[in-house]
């Protein structure tokens, strides 16, 4: 059955998305934060405090054409990303099992909690005392985002209709075939939306991960690294990167989904 993109609700209680914003709007926008940027900058009278719009697109300048620069940014984008697969995978394989067996739901409810409500600080401590930095943003990203995939994928599965998986016992329809046809459209978008809200928590814990444990070669080192100097333009410019970088892998995953569901749709699913 198809559902109407115009319509403001389903028969479930789910929202379809909003419409895409129009370009002319974001940018304009942008346009009006920029300005209130350059108005308190320009108010503050303190590059310390307060860097100017312009003084950073000077800072990233400078950065960009550094190679030190694009070995940060591309060895935390690596380990937030892994984290942030490492998640969507491992939530999604607990919900599914959790939705087949209650001792499992049982057995992994009181990690799953504790992941929900522990500060993201405690979790990077006990992994410093534990071990080393290397890895430490992959951890904290995976640990932060895990939950909300699987809370999304556990709602998603609770809501395949029942009607059409008794049909598929009763007519003997394989399991693969009843995943295939029933199961994945129905989930697709909770994953869609646990992949979303599941990028900024990523970028965010993974980020503050870095800039506790100080890995080499990182955007948190270089963060840290302004903090000392009291380079506010250098914080300022990392800090754009890193809203770029999320936005820009909040964007290849959404696209990625979306391709994978094409595919899936165009081979019968």
């Amino acid at each position: 059955m198809t559902v109407s993109t115009t319509t403001t609700s389903t028969s479930d209680g789910i929202t379809p998305a909003a419409p895409p914003r129009r370009w002319p709007m974001v940018l304009a926008a942008a346009a009006v934060w920029v300005a209130v940027w350059q108005v308190v900058a320009t108010v503050v009278g303190q590059p310390i405090i307060v860097a100017s719009p312009w003084q950073v697109v000077k800072v990233l300048a400078r950065l960009m054409v550094t190679a030190s620069f694009w070995g940060a940014a591309g060895t935390t984008f690596w380990h937030i990303g892994c984290g942030f697969v490492l998640a969507v995978a491992l939530g999604t394989a607990l919900a599914w099992l959790a939705s087949l067996h209650r001792w499992v739901d049982a057995l992994f409810a009181p990690p799953i909690r504790a992941m929900r409500s522990v500060p993201v600080v405690s979790f990077i401590i006990l992994l410093l005392i534990w071990g080393g930095s290397a890895w430490l943003s992959t951890v904290v990203s995976c640990l932060m985002v895990l939950p909300a995939v699987f809370d999304s994928i556990a709602e998603g599965l609770a809501r395949v209709p029942g009607e059409l998986r008794e049909m598929a016992r009763v007519f003997a329809v394989s399991r693969w075939r009843t995943l295939r046809a029933i199961t994945a459209p129905a989930l697709w978008p909770y994953l869609m939306a646990a992949c979303k809200v599941g990028v900024g928590l990523a970028w965010k814990a993974g980020v503050s991960a870095e800039v506790i444990g100080l890995p080499d070669g990182t955007i948190g080192e270089r963060l840290n690294t302004a903090k000392l100097y009291l380079a506010t333009g250098d914080l300022f410019a990392w800090t754009a990167v890193i809203v770029a970088l999320g936005l820009a892998t909040e964007r290849l995953v959404l696209w990625l989904l979306a391709r994978v569901e094409h595919r899936f749709e165009a081979v019968g699913l």
